[in-house]
């Protein structure tokens, strides 16, 4: 029990990591509590784990997400603080949204801070998450009425690193469509013979289709037996290749000529109308409101397509998603979360595009899994998603995203046989596990 982890909200991404961590290190244990009333876990965690956590003189390292005070738990428990403190940072409390009718908390980002103090290496998921925390916080003390504490930054800055957060990419390819089917066969060398598969109807041919009511997301728990828990994935496409029907701009208003394909049924790609995924939290931080306004725009213009909207609903669903759903009602493919990582990822897999229009987001595991499916990312160019995606898959306004998805749902065999110039191995469990061990070294002081 060398590595001792400990999570104070054991769900989402968070237990994602704790997972893969505690299947990987063969001497480690784990003590966690439930994902729920996320602000009482940071309020309160730390005096939990004081009473739970045994204690043991075989810890040598302490790994936890920065939902914990990890500096509570030092001072409550000194054995636990002479051990190698990790802190992990799925988001930061200094810049993370609120809703316009409530004012941010303090105790949250000051927590984070005094955890960062504490800590002997502090790890981010992405550069984005590191910069906008460090940086915010001189201004973030000055909410302090006075005796505000000085050069934190300076303190902490040195035991800052980023590890990106390790996804399991699945493999996918028997959930392809014909026509990605053929794309992945033509990049492999290969010949292969598809079956006929029928055009899915849109929104513009008059009828109502069942949606079929799924119900799961990407960040949901990994217990599922089937074959995608295995590691290793092959992306989808090569993030090296050229690309036949790339556009130039951001505008997209002409397109440059394409070969219009066939799927094996002898219909034209471009008769099977444009299927755009979204799958996000159903929260205000990911503005769902600019994305159904967006889609109402292509659908008044009487533009063909569909629409699959996937993601973790809460207690609170903002009022757009149910208004959504009924003007959108002839368009939806998919609608909820899904039952399972196999139905996720199944969705992906039949979607041409895939849309963010977050506020807020410190990484994106949603939109890598998308890419990991064949999907052609739409992002803003804010945030993380530069840290990411090239500049050809972002948007800088609502206006950008509607022309782009616009041109699209003319033109989606432009979509669909383009080569994302994203390579996902990069994120994935297989190439970032050996870093995760190195972090977890007692005998180190970092990541290699």
């Amino acid at each position: 029990m060398s590595v001792l982890l400990v999570e104070a909200f054991y769900g989402g991404s968070h237990k994602q990591l704790i997972d893969l961590l505690q299947e990987d290190l063969e001497d480690c244990v784990t003590y966690t509590l439930p994902a729920k009333k996320w602000h009482w876990r940071a309020r309160t965690a730390a005096i939990y784990f004081m009473q739970t956590i045994p204690a043991s003189s075989s810890y040598r390292v302490l790994f936890a997400s920065s939902v914990l005070n990890l500096a509570e738990l030092a001072a409550l428990r000194p054995d636990l603080a002479r051990l190698r403190k990790v802190l992990y940072f799925h988001e930061n409390q200094l810049i993370y949204p609120v809703r316009k009718s409530q004012e941010r908390d303090f105790q949250y980002g000051y927590n984070q801070v005094l955890s960062c103090l504490v800590a002997d290496v502090v790890v981010f998921n992405s550069a984005f998450n590191m910069e906008s925390f460090l940086t915010s916080i001189s201004a973030f003390m000055k909410l302090i009425p006075d005796h505000r504490p000085r050069a934190l930054e300076a303190l902490i800055r040195p035991k800052c690193q980023v590890l990106y957060f390790p996804i399991e990419f699945p493999h996918v390819k028997r959930f392809f469509p014909a026509h990605k089917e053929e794309v992945y066969a033509a990049e492999k060398g290969e010949s292969l013979a598809i079956p006929n598969q029928a055009s899915p109807r849109s929104c513009t041919e008059g009828t109502q289709p069942t949606p079929k009511h799924l119900s799961g997301s990407a960040a949901g728990p990994q217990e599922e037996t089937h074959d995608l828990s295995q590691q290793g994935a092959a992306q989808y496409g090569d993030p090296g290749e050229g690309i036949p029907c790339q556009e130039d701009d951001d505008e997209l208003t002409e397109l440059k000529p394409c070969k219009v394909e066939k799927d094996s049924d002898g219909s034209p790609d471009q008769q099977r109308p444009l299927h755009i995924v979204w799958p996000h939290r159903w929260e205000h931080d990911k503005d769902p409101e600019v994305f159904f306004k967006t889609l109402l725009k292509l659908k008044e213009k009487g533009l063909r397509f569909q629409v699959s909207v996937l993601g973790e609903t809460f207690t609170e669903v903002p009022d757009v998603f149910a208004e959504a759903r009924e003007k959108l009602d002839a368009c939806v493919s998919h609608w909820g979360y899904a039952p399972s990582k196999e139905d996720y990822f199944r969705v992906l897999c039949q979607a041409d595009v895939v849309v963010s229009t977050a506020k807020h987001e410190f990484f994106g595991v949603a939109m890598l899994e998308a890419v990991h499916c064949g999907c052609y990312p739409l992002c803003p160019k804010a945030l993380v998603y530069p840290e990411i995606f090239p500049a050809e898959y972002l948007y800088s306004t609502p206006e950008q995203l509607s022309k782009r998805l616009q041109a699209f749902c003319r033109r989606p065999e432009v979509a669909r046989r383009h080569h994302v110039k994203v390579d996902t191995s990069a994120f994935s469990w297989a190439v970032l596990r050996k870093k995760f061990r190195s972090l977890l070294d007692a005998e180190t002081t970092g990541v290699q």
